[in-house]
């Protein structure tokens, strides 16, 4: 396992911490307040912050806020390569710390193997939200993107739901050519092109290079979730 740094912001407009920690890749790794060591929950609890602003070393990355009781998710979102953090787009809906929570990064390097790529995604449901990936990605290959944690493919983490929105994220300077969605027969359900992060020419955000919202496509049972992408 590769590891890296991540650090994550958390803010409001009178306050912020900063939870930094060195990360192993594809797993979920808690940070701490850089000053005490302390967890978010016990260092803030009560707290209202506005603000999520995050950054990786270099790759990929993601952040959730956790109960680390009841496993509730409470805010997540994207980290950006280090030194291209935005704290205008770091703004979240606001929210109350609980004296449980945590805040967690997940991240993947940047693939060693040329012409691949590494690549997460937030797929929203109406089960809920999943991060997704597809690891050594060739490019201009469709691959199928799956649950970070569980292997699982969309058609069985999500079966019988509506997908409701989705983000995605390729390794720094990496492109998404196209992302699909294909029913158990390998019939296309839905397909659309993509783009680059920033700050590489035509990107439109620092955190993803896709993002659909407002969607309601069923779900059933056997259905694949495919991107293409190129590497830098």
């Amino acid at each position: 396992m590769t590891t890296q740094g991540a650090v994550v912001a958390l803010s409001n407009n009178q306050m912020s911490k900063i939870f930094t920690a060195t990360v192993t890749d594809g797993v979920w790794t808690n940070l701490q307040d850089s000053l005490s060591g302390s967890n978010l929950g016990i260092l803030i609890p009560n707290a209202m912050i506005n603000r999520a602003i995050g950054t990786y070393t270099g790759g990929v990355g993601a952040y959730r806020i956790i109960n680390a009781q009841t496993l509730a998710v409470s805010r997540r979102g994207w980290l950006s390569k280090d030194g291209y953090a935005c704290y205008s787009s770091g703004a979240i809906q606001p929210h109350r710390v609980m004296p449980n929570e945590i805040v967690q990064a997940y991240t993947q390097p940047v693939e060693a193997t040329a012409a691949e790529s590494n690549v997460i995604a937030w797929v929203h449901t109406t089960k809920g939200t999943e991060l997704y990936e597809a690891l050594e990605v060739k490019d201009s290959t469709l691959t199928e993107m799956k649950t970070a944690l569980q292997g699982q493919s969309i058609g069985d983490a999500a079966f019988n739901s509506n997908m409701t929105g989705v983000s995605i994220q390729v390794e720094d300077a990496g492109q998404v050519i196209s992302l699909s969605l294909f029913d158990s027969a390998g019939g296309l359900i839905w397909n659309l092109p993509g783009n680059f992060r920033m700050p590489t020419a035509g990107g439109t955000s620092a955190y993803y290079n896709f993002k659909a919202e407002g969607l309601s496509i069923p779900i059933g049972k056997g259905f694949t979730f495919k991107i293409t992408t190129k590497s830098a």
